[in-house]
């Protein structure tokens, strides 16, 4: 079967309910749409890192990890960071940078906040800050436009309920879809490190193909329910497990979004899936069969996501034509695939983008 379904086209799960969202805006300033790390331990006090609380707008984590590098005087390989963030939005984030028997640089955080990253808080710790070490992110959102009318506090309630498909945001797949493009046509060739150093055109491939899965559930309702043969993934945690087979402990446990069913980032290696959960692989793997063996070519490893994330110390509050939420995600969740849920909007569904491509809330 070719493969014909355009990025972004992937279903939403309240619409059966509540029918198409209406248009809304959001992000039209950094301001609104904050996001802080919750990193869920804290630095020990000592040691040869340095590590850094930051405040940042209009920069990417990659922007911010250059600037400490050059205050610093060090290669930008010393400075670690454990999520991307998003451009246009605030965020807060930390920051490590190796600094082995050495002080801080003589006056880092005004020289930082000269070039728009504003330290709030320094401390030392033993080893570098690794990628996906926090727990969550914190969401502060504003929207704004028809979209925030009586339904949207009905749809906010559903999503507080049911969860939110774990979709990957259009930014993964860059603006008009061209990681994905680009990821077409080196995984046909043959993928090499030194086309794709930072690993965006795999992760891009793996994520359209999660997606696709994912949007498979949607269509037959089952995204937020455990099949027989589902590897099942602990919300909150790594942990998974296969039903074997499926009792009323189970699905209670998946109604009150304790476990989530997951799906296949696709790799090398056994996917553990069986029973009637097996099929959507095995759909997956006929209609995307490029895709999917130019990443076994690759060598990835085979992975495991949930397809539910629960929307944890949710908050909304509505004044007039502005809607205000909050909300934590677990790491590697997209607020943006929460927000496909509650407007409409060309950034959301498309890839008219307003963040720079390949980042995303980490």
């Amino acid at each position: 079967m070719s493969e014909t379904r355009r990025p972004g086209d992937w279903p939403r799960a309240t619409d059966a309910e509540f029918g198409p969202p209406l248009a809304g805006d959001y992000r039209a300033a950094p301001e609104d749409f904050v996001v802080e790390e919750v990193l869920g331990f804290a630095p020990e006090g000592h040691g040869e890192h340095l590590w850094l609380w930051i405040e940042k707008r209009g920069l990417t984590t990659l922007d911010a990890v250059r600037h400490v590098a050059r205050e610093c005087q060090v290669s930008p390989r010393a400075v670690g960071y454990s999520g991307m963030k998003d451009r246009i939005a605030v965020t807060r984030q930390w920051l490590s940078v190796q600094l082995p028997g050495q002080p801080a640089p003589d006056n880092l955080a005004e020289r930082l906040a000269a070039c728009g990253v504003r330290v709030l808080e320094q401390a030392r710790h033993p080893r570098k800050l690794k990628r996906g070490v926090h727990r969550a992110n914190r969401f502060t959102l504003r929207i704004t436009g028809a979209a925030v009318n009586a339904q949207l506090e009905a749809r906010w309630a559903w999503l507080c309920r049911h969860g939110v498909p774990n979709l990957f945001g259009p930014q993964r797949f860059g603006p008009e879809g061209r990681n994905l493009a680009r990821a077409r046509a080196v995984l046909d060739r043959g993928w090499r490190k030194r086309d794709d150093k930072e690993g965006m055109l795999l992760s891009a491939a793996r994520s359209y193909l999660f997606n696709e899965l994912l949007a498979m559930r949607l269509a037959d309702g089952s995204w937020q329910r455990l099949l027989t043969g589902d590897v099942a993934i602990l919300d909150g945690s790594a942990s998974q497990f296969v039903v074997e087979a499926l009792d009323a402990e189970l699905a209670e446990r998946a109604e009150r979004l304790d476990l989530h069913p997951s799906g296949v980032l696709w790799g090398v290696g056994n996917s553990m899936a069986g029973g009637e959960a097996v099929r959507f692989e095995q759909t997956l793997s006929e209609r995307h069969a490029a895709l999917c063996q130019g990443l076994e070519r690759a060598g990835v490893r085979m992975a495991r996501r949930a397809l539910r994330m629960r929307l944890d110390q949710p908050q909304l509050e509505v004044t007039a034509d502005v809607a205000r939420l909050g909300f934590h995600l677990p790491r590697g969740g997209f607020a943006t695939a929460v927000l496909r849920e509650l407007l409409d909007h060309p950034t959301l569904t498309s890839f008219a983008q307003r963040t720079t491509p390949g980042h995303e809330p980490g």
